[in-house]
């Protein structure tokens, strides 16, 4: 959010939709139609944008070819199609440049969804949507790796790679685990070297001590 108020301080002078804001930072040109009380998605988004807010309004429907223009298009904010009619059928966002979604906004949706053809990235949150979200099943297979964990999972299909036996999500919980057990060890040890100077230091108060009371002279 923070980058898209960055962008609101930069003017585009090209064409944009009446109800939206238009701006462009470093060639990245987004498109913010955000509380604008929409009801359907604007026809005129700029199709070299890469980036559309359309959440807080008030959509009811999307045309299952309302993004097939916007080739461009990286990131899209979803939180406007949760409450879309349960008529949509399809919602086609194949062959754009959009690297992930989040499922919590897919899965409102009562719509077949297309996803094919973008440079995604495979993680946990994908496979997530390939395993809850409604998918169709003739473009499932053309869902492939553009960026993944491991260099091993690039340029092939996600299905693919889940049948493989990868599970991201597993990756993911692997390694908080290894950090967890790290940061515990961490402190295990600050505590055991604690107590070893602590015992060592009563150590060498005790001989002081014990040098000290044989130097007192004798009372025999």
């Amino acid at each position: 959010q923070a980058f898209f108020c960055l962008l609101l301080c930069v003017p585009w002078g090209s064409s944009c939709p009446r109800s939206c804001q238009c701006t462009e930072q470093a060639g990245a040109k987004a498109v913010l139609c955000s509380s604008q009380h929409l009801e359907e998605i604007p026809k005129d988004i700029p199709k070299d944008a890469v980036f559309l807010k359309l959440d807080a309004n008030s959509i009811t429907k999307i045309p299952s070819n309302a993004f097939r223009h916007l080739s461009h298009l990286e990131e899209l904010d979803l939180a406007a199609f949760k409450g879309v009619a349960a008529g949509l059928r399809t919602l086609d966002l194949s062959s754009n440049r959009i690297r992930s979604i989040p499922k919590e906004a897919l899965l409102a949706l009562n719509a077949k969804l297309r996803l094919a053809n973008n440079p995604w990235h495979c993680e946990c949150a994908l496979q997530e949507v390939l395993w809850e979200a409604r998918l169709d099943p003739d473009s499932v297979q053309d869902i492939t790796c553009h960026t993944a964990p491991r260099e091993e999972y690039v340029g092939k299909p996600l299905l693919q790679v889940l049948d493989a036996g990868v599970n991201f999500c597993s990756v993911r919980q692997r390694t908080m685990d290894v950090a967890m057990f790290i940061t515990m060890f961490g402190w295990f040890a600050m505590v055991i070297v604690y107590v070893i100077c602590y015992v060592r230091h009563n150590q060498e108060d005790t001989c002081k001590h014990v040098e000290y009371l044989k130097s007192l002279p004798s009372t025999q």
